[in-house]
């Protein structure tokens, strides 16, 4: 009976992020899914490349009076809540203007599948330099 008993909480314990190695348990955050990497099989990589690719394609290099690019560095504080919705905490840099279009461009992300801890929702932070 006692064997048993062992057994079934190794069985509920068997998940993904959760790893049961004798008196140790494990769990392992998982990020979260950005659309279109559900199918991915390192869906961490998949994140980072597809919120690259949308830095890329989406952030809008500001002008100043004279009509020339203003270029900049940025640190982003952001976090994925437990809906999958981006919070931007805060954007830092020495130009307004780069600022600015970051947010901008921050406010674009689209809703995903939240990270996970234990199999449950949980509130994934980011800490994104960016030299724009």
């Amino acid at each position: 009976m006692f064997c048993f008993f062992l057994l079934s909480c190794t069985f509920t314990f068997a998940q993904d992020d959760v790893e049961v190695q004798g008196n140790t348990v494990t769990v392992r955050e998982k990020a979260p899914i950005w659309p279109g990497c559900e199918s991915s099989g390192n869906q961490k990589n998949c994140f980072d490349q597809k919120l690259m690719e949308h830095v890329k394609n989406n952030y809008k290099y500001p002008r100043n009076k004279d009509g020339e690019f203003v270029r900049g560095k940025v640190v982003v504080k952001m976090h994925i809540d437990e809906e999958g919705k981006t919070v931007i905490t805060s954007v830092k840099g020495d130009q307004k203007l780069v600022i600015a279009a970051v947010e901008n461009m921050l406010n674009k992300i689209p809703e995903m599948k939240p990270g996970t801890l234990a199999g449950k929702p949980v509130k994934i932070s980011y800490t994104l330099p960016l030299n724009l």
